[in-house]
């Protein structure tokens, strides 16, 4: 039997200190799966495991794409069941984390199949949204497929700015005339391992400042200098995020830094809250308060294994 131990949790809750722990109890690998994480020319604002983390466990996904790569779920889905595969021949064990709740459910389960699309539709959905702008996509899929937009309204609501996914569910709908929700859910993905899935969690006062000590953390490091670095390539998909989106508003001279700063942490408190709704859906995961004794953890597995 193979297991994949699997740490999720909001942002700055611990998930990487408590992933390094395991590997090393376990002496097993790591697969990272934070889709900010992914890009060597974002460190500070990602926070990127430092020198010395890397080097207590191999990490697997970390930096090991460019922004100017089109790099998408589809592929990191396929990439990381490779990596499992090629690790599952030496070990019984291995270790998946992230905070990001899609790449998490596509290593888990996988993703669902959709018919090709012509290209004349989706270069007509894309000059469209070149012409008419996010909101565009969004009345298209109200109207074309109104419960799955309602579904991502209260799921997952960044969903409705991100304009490359919103293109997708368009011209899934008028490609194939059918709502884009009709396609999910249609197939089993079988996996060759067994998912224990630990949730790290903290009172929301907890949370929210050790979120905001991190901003000031990132700050004092040189994120400023990080972003300043990127914000000519602002408009790279890979870029729409918080923590550089906010520093590019300051370099456009729409915030002043300390507002930029405050927004980083708002923004940041408010997607912590978004991980964990995503989260919690999930019933078959154990959570811990983010300074459970890291025994109770291993103990837990073990217990799992039997």
């Amino acid at each position: 039997m193979k297991y994949l131990i699997t740490i999720v949790g909001p942002t700055a809750i611990g998930k990487t200190a408590l992933s390094i722990a395991l590997a090393q109890h376990f002496n097993c690998e790591i697969i990272s799966c934070d889709s900010r994480q992914f890009f060597k020319e974002m460190t500070i604002g990602t926070a990127v495991p430092n020198q010395e983390e890397l080097a207590s466990a191999t990490h697997h996904f970390i930096q090991n794409k460019s922004i100017f790569e089109n790099y998408t779920v589809g592929d990191y889905e396929k990439e990381a069941l490779q990596k499992l595969e090629e690790l599952y021949k030496t070990n019984d064990f291995a270790i998946l984390i992230g905070g990001s709740g899609l790449y998490v459910d596509a290593v888990l389960k996988g993703f669902d199949e959709f018919p090709e699309i012509e290209s004349s539709i989706r270069t007509e959905v894309n000059s469209n949204y070149e012409k008419l702008g996010i909101e565009y996509l969004q009345k298209q899929l109200q109207q074309l497929d109104p419960d799955y937009f309602q579904k991502i309204t209260i799921e997952n609501p960044q969903t409705l700015q991100n304009p490359q996914r919103m293109m997708r569910f368009v011209e899934v709908c008028i490609g194939t005339g059918k709502p884009y929700s009709s396609f999910l859910n249609q197939k089993k993905n079988n996996r060759n391992f067994t998912p224990i899935l630990i949730g790290l969690e903290a009172e929301r006062e907890i949370i929210y400042s050790r979120i905001n000590q991190r901003v000031d953390i990132m700050m004092n490091e040189g994120l400023l200098v990080e972003a300043e670095a990127l914000y000519p390539n602002k408009a790279l998909n890979a870029l729409q995020t918080v923590g550089y989106r906010e520093l590019f508003s300051y370099f456009d001279g729409e915030f002043k830094l300390d507002f930029a700063i405050e927004e980083i942490k708002k923004n940041t408190r408010r997607f912590s809250k978004r991980q964990l709704t995503w989260f919690k859906r999930n019933q078959n995961t154990k959570w811990f308060d983010y300074s459970t004794n890291r025994q109770n953890i291993i103990d837990y597995i073990n217990l799992k294994l039997k």
